[in-house]
């Protein structure tokens, strides 16, 4: 079993409304109307904001509706 580094998680609670700002590729794929292996391939090279989290990507909705509004403005 992994051991805790020290960090302080005592603040992330399940069910917590800004844990459901989280969204895997395919439900970010959804938000953006964009086919999932596109928005894997973007996150992938840098062009969309995203985190990898083992292998999988994770977005934040309001991440992405910054990165959309810049997108647009430019």
């Amino acid at each position: 079993m992994a051991e805790w580094n020290g960090t302080d998680y005592s603040n992330v609670y399940v069910g917590d409304e800004r844990a459901s700002e989280v969204m895997t590729s395919l439900e970010a794929a959804d938000y953006l109307k964009m086919h999932v292996k596109t928005v894997c391939r973007l996150a992938k090279e840098g062009k969309i904001p995203a985190k990898k989290v083992g292998s999988e990507w994770r977005f934040l909705k309001g991440v992405l509706d910054r990165w959309l509004a810049m997108e647009i403005v430019s």
